[in-house]
């Protein structure tokens, strides 16, 4: 059988060719295997279940996802204002995950950020044992990173919509908790 020249591309080869001046998007969720998940803790212990949750979040079907939202904020920000080590590692693919259009449970995912974004739990209970700023895994430190992961992509806001939907809720409501 022939096969067209390289010379002239085929018609089919045309087709599926994508325009020099468009990239392809990036994979969605690429940098979880920089994260030694291993090495961090969540509510559970070492935080190895966080990328499979992302990942059912990211590709899953409405109800696998929103089940997936509901144990990741059981594993990195328990009753929705306790951090854990893994959260701040976890902030930026949570902010990846609201910006694609085809993920279901973006305003969950953004009233998780939200949480986090006030979780000062570990700071108050400091507040009143000192003690708890000199103990090894430091707590604190934990929770004013994951803050700080979250305000860091805060301009990612402006990309979402503020109407009278669901998401539009969801992102005013993150919007307000990181004026304060």
């Amino acid at each position: 059988m022939r096969t067209a020249s390289t010379h002239q591309p085929s018609t089919e080869r045309d087709q599926h060719r994508q325009p020099a001046d468009r990239e392809t998007p990036p994979e969605p969720l690429r940098g979880l295997r920089d994260v030694p998940w291993q090495d961090i803790r969540d509510s559970t212990g070492p935080a190895t279940a966080v990328p499979l949750l992302l990942n059912r979040i990211a590709w899953g079907n409405p109800q696998t996802a929103a089940t997936a939202v509901g144990e990741l904020r059981d594993r990195i920000c328990q009753y929705g204002f306790v951090v854990e080590q893994a959260t701040a590692a976890t902030v930026p693919f949570l902010w990846e995950l609201v910006q694609l259009p085809q993920v279901t449970c973006r305003p969950q995912l953004l009233r998780l950020l939200a949480g986090i974004a006030g979780a000062c739990q570990w700071e108050r209970t400091a507040s009143a044992y000192p003690k708890l700023l000199n103990h090894p895994e430091n707590p604190v430190a934990w929770e004013r990173a994951a803050r700080r992961a979250v305000r860091e992509r805060a301009g990612l806001l402006s990309r979402l919509p503020l109407d009278d939907t669901e998401l539009g809720r969801a992102t005013a409501e993150l919007s307000r908790r990181l004026e304060r």
